[in-house]
């Protein structure tokens, strides 16, 4: 038994490497097909061990990463938006981004068109490995217990993958079979509500079969559940009432349910099974990606990480921390003006609205929702790193220490007690081993918030935004937290799509909420950052003159601004060196990479694109 089972093992490590190490290019034929696992010993699908150890692969290549640990996971199309100025990097990001105007087919680099082996490289790789196993464990010898659940997660697995495709195509091959080897796949692509109707399908079968199942914390930490199936199904029909897939609002389509509708239904009943599996929102903004495991009571979908685990962890502390404690600051981080400009007042009234916290251009930083400040390092500000508690953040152009000229840092994603020396993940270990939280308790909540004001519930929308707004540490004032600004169901609807700009940042939403609301066309013009600078050379030798060991700037209040403009000046930086943002509105979808095209599976360009024939939405 023993030894059948080593063999097992062996036989699935063996399959494992050949999925991980998949040739740089392929046969055209084959972009669908992932080399037949069951015709290397369908032995595999008898044993839990093996099967883990596939089911394993399929979670590492599917849930998200963390923020630019591999390519293409963050970058090119997903990152293009007014959130982040990030102007360098290669080509594909910066035509991405809009820097060098409209996109161009060759520029289209999602994680559907390349052919290497790599995590995200080629979703249909991934996708297929779902079927593998979907079409092989009912074959097996496992317990049908045991087949329920691990079928459950391989279902909502699968959901993602497809989910992910359609967000940014319309309309995808859609296969879900096992592809054996010499066949060719000819389908084209499907429609848009064949493939929803495909990964509700998917979700549907993953609640039923994962009823009961908890995982637990520990090993079981960022295993699929029924609430997460359930909280996924949500997201997906709340995309699909959404203007991106919906621009007519059912109106060419009156024979249909109301998408709404549908939608709210879902996302009632993942609001409700959150709240009785304990979800709550965490009590600090700040500590959202500062607890893990059963502490942290807001997150739902994690991929987990581990500093002390080897091949386990990631970078991310060290593309967040400043120069000065151990990290290379990205500027992946970098917001915008738009992104800054979104903050409210702290009772909630947009910028430059408010009488009670009055917007001071200078002084920019006072008088905000104080996510801002949880958000943000600025200039002068408190910023434990290394376990000093009282380090302060210096961020002015040629700052000793520092090299970045940023007005602030981003600082959700690092950890105040890590050492600087153990910031840096090498050798396979070492950094934070911070989780990445994919969805948590706000976004469902802000999903259901959405489907209660597009039925005409705009108490009850209000009602859940004031219950983020409340936790972030927003004042009631004289507005009810800035919530009386919005009347009718399209001033809330804005007001809900700027609060999950500012609620999400930096967590890799903001690109999709602006194609999934079809408001990413109406940005314009170059982005630009802002920057603090010295009002003369000399400043810099005053400022960072040591006194018994005490920088004299650490004794200035950079709060006051008489002191504050003795020494910086805020300038706006714009990069004129690309052309300014320009996003047509047939890039709410994007076409197939003209190889994956020219290969001959009949899969059509979409239209707006050359030679588009194709309707996403159809």
């Amino acid at each position: 038994m023993i030894k059948q089972f080593k063999n097992s093992i062996k036989k699935s490590l063996l399959i494992l490497s050949l999925a991980a190490a998949l040739p740089a290019c392929v046969n055209k034929d084959e972009f669908f097909l992932l080399p037949d696992t069951e015709g290397i010993d369908a032995a595999i699908w008898d044993n839990e061990g093996s099967v883990q150890l596939h089911l394993n692969r399929v979670y590492d290549v599917v849930i998200p990463w963390f923020p630019l640990q591999i390519l293409p996971d963050r970058y090119g199309v997903h990152v293009a938006s007014d959130e982040s100025y990030f102007p360098d990097g290669n080509d594909n990001t910066k035509a991405a981004l809009g820097l060098v105007g409209v996109l161009g087919v060759n520029d289209v680099r999602f994680v559907g068109n390349q052919y290497r082996g790599n995590p995200g490289d080629n979703k249909y790789w991934d996708i297929a490995r779902c079927n593998d196993a979907i079409t092989n464990i009912p074959k097996g010898k496992l317990a049908t217990d045991r087949q329920r659940i691990l079928l459950g997660q391989y279902y909502t697995l699968r959901a993602i993958t497809y989910f992910e495709l359609v967000k940014v195509y319309g309309g995808v091959p859609l296969i879900l079979e096992q592809q054996l080897e010499n066949s060719i796949y000819t389908g084209g692509r499907k429609s848009a509500k064949e493939c929803f109707d495909a990964i509700i399908s998917d979700l549907n079968n993953a609640i039923t079969m994962l009823d009961g199942f908890n995982p637990g914390d520990g090993d079981g930490r960022g295993k699929m559940t029924k609430l997460i199936a359930a909280c996924l199904k949500a997201k997906v029909l709340f995309y699909w009432a959404s203007p991106q897939f919906n621009p007519t609002n059912d109106a060419k389509h009156p024979y249909q349910q109301n998408r709404w509708d549908e939608a709210l239904v879902a996302n009632k009943e993942a609001y409700d099974l959150c709240l009785a599996a304990g979800k709550r929102l965490m009590p600090n903004y700040i500590d959202i990606f500062r607890t893990e495991g059963t502490a942290n009571t807001e997150a739902i979908l994690v991929r987990t990480y581990s500093s002390t685990i080897n091949a386990r962890g990631h970078d991310g502390e060290y593309r967040n921390r400043p120069t000065s404690e151990g990290g290379s600051y990205s500027s992946f981080y970098t917001p915008t003006t738009k992104m800054l400009d979104a903050y409210p007042m702290k009772d909630g009234k947009p910028r430059g609205t408010s009488t009670a916290f009055p917007y001071d251009a200078t002084m920019f930083w006072q008088n905000r929702d104080p996510r801002f400040e949880a958000t943000f390092a600025n200039n002068g500000s408190l910023y434990p790193l290394s376990g000093n508690t009282t380090r302060k953040q210096w961020t002015y152009n040629t700052a000793v220490g520092e090299s970045n000229g940023n007005a602030v840092y981003v600082k959700r994603f690092t950890t105040p007690g890590l050492a600087s020396g153990s910031v840096r993940y090498s050798n396979n270990l070492g950094g934070s081993g911070m989780d990445w939280i994919e969805m948590r308790f706000a976004e469902v909540m802000l999903n259901y918030a959405d489907c209660l004001n597009e039925t005409g519930n705009v108490a009850g929308a209000k009602d859940l935004v004031r219950q983020i707004r409340v936790r972030a540490g927003v004042v009631a004032g004289d507005a009810d937290y800035g919530l009386g600004l919005a009347g009718s169901t399209a001033t809330l609807r804005t007001l809900i799509l700027g609060e999950r700009q500012i609620e999400f940042a930096f967590e890799n939403k903001r690109n999709a909420d602006l194609r999934r609301s079809r408001t990413m066309h109406l940005l314009t013009g170059n982005m630009s950052k802002l920057e603090i600078q010295l009002n003369s050379t000399a400043d810099k030798t005053t400022l960072e003159t040591t006194t018994n060991g005490v920088m004299f700037r650490e004794t200035i209040n950079v709060n006051d601004k008489t002191t504050y403009n003795k020494y910086f000046k805020t300038v706006m930086v714009t990069n004129t060196t690309y052309l300014p943002y320009n996003v047509p509105e047939f890039h709410y979808f994007y076409t197939f990479h003209n190889d994956f095209v020219n290969f001959g599976a009949n899969i059509a360009p979409t239209i707006g694109w050359p030679g588009g024939t194709f309707d996403p939405l159809d």
